[in-house]
């Protein structure tokens, strides 16, 4: 299966989305997250480097959106 975005993502990327962007974003990023515990449990993932990208462009992601809802500069 092959990841759904290759490479990690800037927060300045981020930034430039609106809220329901990086919903959708952080959707897709949770999916990735999930499959990628199952091919590690299975012996199947090559990159595991990239389970370690993207919990942080998660956590990045949140942090962004949680900043846009309050209002407060990002």
């Amino acid at each position: 299966m092959l990841p759904l975005h290759a490479e990690k993502m800037k927060a300045a990327e981020f930034r430039d989305m609106t809220l329901d962007q990086l919903d959708d974003q952080l959707v897709k990023m949770k999916k990735e997250q999930f499959n990628m515990r199952f091919q590690r449990a299975s012996g199947q993932l090559e990159n595991t480097a990239r389970v370690r990208e993207v919990r942080r462009d998660i956590a990045r992601l949140k942090t962004i959106a949680q900043a846009k809802r309050t209002g407060a500069k990002a």
